[in-house]
Formats: structure tokens, C-alpha cells, sequence
């Protein structure tokens, strides 16, 4: 009976000094996050597997997933890709992520990035007449730049059709995820307010773009969920020195005074820790810190978040959001990468998979 009533005693210590230890980093760091490519079908397995081996021990909590048109879409079939994850596919990521406390917000990108080079991807592909510059043809041979200012094509967000499918995609994807929040995207657009435009011609760009991030917010407000978004087009570009990929050289940037204040912006800078994430929370939005693939940039940028709520008033601390490690390529070439232990071209470890793991040791030592 002593014997007992002791290995109970130990198990309540330890149940309770994991619990201490949990709260403590949910204090110091709200979201814990990582991004990547939704998996392909045939990788459903090794994804979970990669979801209960790798996430959930180093404590994520948020898994971003940018499914885009790899979701057998039944409101939309005509935007399937042509292998796609299924529901039932969709259903066992989900398990996975509830079983180790892991929020999943499934993305679409929005407004931009409806092409890739040379690629129109599927809504512009089957519904044309979305397209903010129709008359900016698709290169047999892509190059940047170029003569038309083409990175990726963007959709016209004062065409009268566009929403009732985006919002129909939004709803379905959300319910597949069982999710409470969305990831538009809405990053790198520069096709907005085109003077060709029949509709957005002359318009300003900061209140298009603004239009454009009210209204998925509003839509997705109306069953009680969350909007999350890219920063890099709230930022000015030239004043700030962070360019045109990182911050905004058309105007868009005026929007950051125009959009409500629930949405949360996803602030990446990767090869600088620069500070934006003070500008975001000062305007009175939650901000979470991305870094893609240099290990000290993103232990830096930890390093500044933690400091950022520590040092902030009861008022500004919740605004620091946290941490996400972003990964642009797809599941598959980051897990062999990440197994493998692979260098980056020059023999180092700027690469996302080490970022990941360093970032992911250093929030670890916060408990």
C-alpha cells in the first residue's frame, strides 16, 4: 500500500510539473507554429507520422497547411488538382493535429499568387474573367523581371462573381479542418488596381486591398472564425528599406488603417530580424514572427519576441503572438531533407529543416 500511495505521489509530481511547464511556454509564447505544403495523398502516413514524431514533442501547437486546390473540392470540383486529397484524408491529419493539442488552419491564397512562372494555377485557369490584367499574357519562358511586371497574376476583387466562390471554397475547406480560423495568403500582390482594369482603374490600391481583407474577414467573422493573413503588404517598403518583396512598393500599405483588428498578421523577414513586429502590435494587431531558413536569424527573432512581452504593458503583450517556422517547398523534399540532415549548397545550414530544429531547441529551453 506505501509503495502505492509513493507511485502515486510521483506521477501527480510529474502530471504536475508537465502542466507548470505548459503554461509557462503558453505565457511566454502563445503560438508555436509551423507552415508547410498540405501533404500529398500518398504522403498522408509519413506526414502523421512526421505530426506525432516531430511536432507535437517539441511542443507545435499551430499548423498552418496551404491546401490550395489539393482538396477534392465537392462546391468547386472544377478547381480540384487532379490528385487531391480526399475528406477522409483531410479527417485523419485532423485526428492527428486533436490528439496532440495542435490547432490546424488550413490556406488559400487570395488576391495574389493566383499564377506561378509560366503556371495560371486553377481559379484564373477556369474562371478567366477573374483576372485583375487579362491583357499581361503567360510566357512560354519565364524570367523576372520583365516587361510586364508579371510575378504572379492576381484576381479582380471587384469582379461581381469572385466571392460567391471564394467564400464557398472558405466554407468547405474550414469545415474539412474543422477549423476556427483561415490563412488568406494575400502576400506579394502586386497586380492590384490595374489601369486597364474595367472595374479597379484609378481606384486606390490601400483601400482595394483593405476592401478585399474586410470582406473575407467579415465573411469568416460570421461563423465565429478567425482571418490570417501575410504582413508584407501592410509595410512601406521605401520608408522602411525592406523592398518590394518584403513590404509594399504600390501603396498597399495604407491598409494597415483600414482593416479590422482581429485579423492576424504572419510577419516574415528571412534574412534580417527586423523589428515590424512592434509596428504591428502597436497598431493594435495580433503578430506572429515567420522565419523560412537561417537558424540565427530565427533564434534572434525568438529571442526578440520573448523580450517584446516581456517589456510591453498588459495592454500590448497579447499582440506578440509568437512564433512560425515557414516552409516553402512541399512536404515530401523537407522531410527527406530533414532526415537526411541536408546541407545547403554551400555545405552549411541555412536551410529550412535546420532552422526548424533550432528554432524548435531554443523554444524548448524556454521551459
Amino acid at each position: 500500500m506505501k509503495s502505492l500511495i509513493t507511485l502515486l505521489s510521483f506521477i501527480c509530481i510529474a502530471f504536475t510539473s508537465h502542466v507548470n511547464a505548459q503554461t509557462k511556454l503558453d505565457s511566454l509564447l502563445p503560438v508555436r507554429g509551423f507552415s508547410i505544403a498540405a501533404p500529398s495523398v500518398r504522403n498522408v502516413d509519413s506526414f502523421i507520422t512526421f505530426i506525432n514524431k516531430e511536432l507535437a514533442p517539441r511542443k507545435v501547437n499551430t499548423l498552418l497547411l496551404r491546401v490550395d486546390w489539393n482538396y477534392q473540392y465537392e462546391s468547386h470540383p472544377e478547381l480540384r488538382d487532379s490528385i487531391a486529397l480526399s475528406k477522409a484524408d483531410v479527417k485523419k491529419i485532423v485526428a492527428a493535429c486533436r490528439a496532440n493539442n495542435i490547432k490546424v488552419i488550413p490556406q488559400i491564397n487570395l488576391l495574389g499568387h493566383q499564377s506561378w512562372a509560366g503556371t495560371v494555377y486553377a481559379l484564373l485557369k477556369k474562371y478567366p474573367e477573374f483576372d485583375e490584367t487579362p491583357h499581361v499574357k503567360m510566357p512560354e519562358k519565364y524570367k523576372w523581371p520583365n516587361d510586364d511586371g508579371l510575378y504572379c497574376k492576381s484576381y479582380c476583387p471587384l469582379h461581381p462573381g469572385v466571392h460567391k466562390i471564394v467564400f464557398e471554397l472558405i466554407d468547405e475547406i474550414t469545415a474539412a479542418f474543422e477549423a476556427d480560423a483561415f490563412h488568406a495568403g494575400m502576400d506579394e500582390v502586386f497586380y492590384l488596381g490595374d489601369d486597364k482594369c474595367p472595374r479597379c482603374s484609378g481606384r486606390d490600391k490601400a483601400e482595394l486591398f483593405a476592401g478585399e481583407v474586410t470582406k473575407i474577414r467579415n465573411h469568416l467573422a460570421n461563423t465565429g472564425k478567425e482571418l490570417w493573413i501575410w504582413g508584407d503588404r501592410l509595410i512601406d517598403g521605401k520608408t522602411t528599406g525592406l523592398g518590394m518583396w518584403e513590404a509594399s512598393y504600390n501603396n498597399t500599405y495604407r491598409a494597415i488603417d483600414m482593416i479590422p483588428k482581429d485579423v492576424v498578421i504572419c510577419d516574415w523577414h528571412y534574412e534580417r530580424p527586423d523589428k515590424t513586429a512592434v509596428y504591428f502590435a502597436m497598431k493594435g494587431f495580433r503578430v506572429i514572427t515567420c522565419p523560412w531558413r537561417n537558424p540565427a536569424i530565427a533564434v534572434e527573432q525568438l529571442n526578440d519576441m520573448i523580450s517584446f512581452r516581456k517589456g510591453s504593458t498588459k495592454e500590448m503583450k497579447p499582440n506578440f503572438y509568437g512564433m512560425m517556422e515557414t516552409v516553402w517547398s512541399g512536404t515530401t523534399s523537407f522531410m527527406n531533407g530533414y532526415y537526411s540532415n541536408q546541407k545547403d549548397q554551400q555545405g552549411g545550414t541555412n536551410t529550412n529543416w535546420h532552422c526548424f530544429r533550432e528554432l524548435y531547441n531554443a523554444i524548448g529551453k524556454l521551459q
